[in-house]
């Protein structure tokens, strides 16, 4: 199992997975805004985890993934959020999947004024999450996930701008390591964070994981997959002087944006086409926005963004427990093949469960005409 940093309340442990998050015991709402809702590898040393025993039917997915979208619905809404100020709670699973050995690793901090003591100087409430994919052993990914939030908050710009200050922190844990002669310069780990001081969220992805915003059922993708087959990646690729094979780039790796992979970068300071820098995504939440949810590419290849919304809206809705979102996440993962490591993190940005969706009726008075009326009788008389 792939350690992780978590500040949560609670933590517990199952065979095969490491799941992470706080409670609270709510109503079960959930059954009228269902029926509304209804209608519209390099080797390493084996990481001893076993599948994970307990198993979950797709079957009560009852709605087509094309259908789950809640686009159309109103919900209610506090006024434009004047006085919104988000509450931090999140759980994470972590399953090695059919793959030999696990190689994700992850990070959840609910608190960071608890996290990194009381010299801190940031906005609160702060927290921060997560998701490193790694590829070629699990040195990169552990690095990453120890470091990179050290990096953010030690740097020079962090405050006065988070963005350059987490743009350099991502830049300077892929030369740390390349300079690192206890790690492996063949292992690589993809990227995925959520940096959240106040209400404004920053996420920084480089690689194929995706983060996910719940915007009231809603699916709204806050990151872009690096695919090398993607046109931008494509042509940046290409200016650099490398190629695509079959999808890998230089015929070696499937994801255009990655920390370490020296072996491909070649010596620090040269133009590689494989990229660490991230593309940063900022937002301002909202009390419509009710979760994120972020998942390396073993749950994006199987499962639409849609698809996960609803999934997690209706776990929440039921039992107001991030951590038992994602694992339901995972088990659907695993239940539709997928082939690789999984690792899920979902946030909540408020204790209580979402609300209801509900369908505004239309008071819109329709009418026919007697000529209408009259060819309709008629074709009902022939019928």
């Amino acid at each position: 199992m792939a350690p992780a940093t978590d500040v949560s309340p609670r933590t517990t442990r199952l065979e095969g997975g490491s799941f992470k998050g706080s409670f609270n015991s709510m109503e079960d709402e959930n059954e009228d805004t269902l029926e509304n809702m209804n209608q519209t590898n390099a080797a390493k040393p084996p990481r001893n985890l076993s599948a994970m025993r307990h198993c979950t039917s797709s079957a009560w997915i009852t709605t087509r993934e094309s259908d789950m979208g809640a686009l159309g619905l109103k919900a209610p809404s506090l006024s434009e959020n004047c006085g919104f100020l988000p509450v931090f709670r999140s759980g994470s699973c972590s399953e090695k999947g059919p793959k030999q050995y696990m190689e994700d690793e992850f990070i959840c901090v609910d608190n960071l004024f608890q996290y990194l003591g009381s010299a801190a100087n940031f906005p609160s409430p702060g927290a921060f999450y997560g998701v490193f994919d790694g590829h070629g052993g699990l040195d990169a990914a552990s690095f990453t996930r120890k470091n990179i939030l050290k990096f953010i908050v030690e740097d020079s710009n962090f405050a006065a701008g988070t963005k350059k200050a987490v743009k350099s922190a991502f830049l300077k844990a892929d030369h740390a390591l390349a300079d690192a002669k206890s790690l492996d310069r063949s292992s690589g780990t993809t990227a995925l964070t959520a940096l959240i001081l106040g209400r404004t969220m920053l996420i920084a992805n480089a690689g194929d994981s995706r983060a996910v915003l719940g915007k009231r059922g809603r699916a709204i993708e806050l990151s872009k997959d690096h695919k090398p087959n993607c046109t931008s990646e494509r042509l940046r690729i290409e200016k650099l002087g490398g190629v695509i094979y079959d999808g890998y780039l230089n015929g070696q790796l499937s994801v255009a944006r990655a920390l370490g992979d020296w072996h491909i970068k070649g010596s620090k300071g040269s133009k590689s086409p494989l990229s660490c820098e991230p593309e940063l995504e900022e937002i301002l939440l909202t009390d419509e926005d009710e979760f994120l949810i972020m998942g390396c590419d073993g749950l994006w290849d199987v499962m639409s963004s849609q698809c996960a919304v609803t999934m997690v809206r209706k776990e929440l809705m039921q039992y107001n427990d991030p951590e038992r979102c994602s694992r339901a996440l995972v088990k659907e993962a695993l239940q539709r093949n997928t082939c690789d490591n999984l690792t899920v993190v979902v946030v909540c940005f408020s204790p209580d469960p979402p609300p209801k969706i509900e369908i505004p009726r239309s008071y819109k008075r329709r009418s026919i005409s007697a000529e209408g009326l009259d060819l309709l009788k008629g074709v009902l008389n022939n019928v």
